[in-house]
């Protein structure tokens, strides 16, 4: 299996089946802080900051990445805090695009706490 964040997001157009609830822990392997969610269907991960400039910021880049990869996750943040969901809305569940975003954003997190 190649590493996820090296990939990037390809366009899902539907008609394809989502990932299995096995395939989707494989791939979790790869962004092991994520959960599975909704019977398989959805991966969640809570980000946390030191206050909300940085939360902000952090929403601000991972916009960014979401235009770049085509593939946009849902947000919810607050002070010291980013709640990412992804799933991918045109097959009703999990894509290998979700762990390519969720893995590239984790690496993304992990430059903004070294920043």
């Amino acid at each position: 299996m190649a590493d996820l964040i090296d990939k990037s997001c390809t366009p899902c157009r539907g008609g394809i089946p989502p990932l299995s609830e096995a395939a989707a822990r494989e791939l979790l392997e790869q962004a092991p802080a994520w959960a599975l969610h909704d019977e398989a269907r959805r991966i969640e991960r809570t980000y946390r900051f030191g206050n909300f400039r940085d939360a902000f910021g952090f929403v601000a880049q991972a916009a960014d990445l979401a235009e770049r990869e085509g593939h946009h996750p849902d947000v919810a943040f607050g002070w010291g805090y980013v709640t990412i969901s992804l799933r991918t809305k045109k097959i009703k569940g999990l894509h290998e695009n979700d762990f390519i975003m969720a893995a590239k954003l984790d690496r993304l997190a992990g430059e903004a706490a070294a920043g």
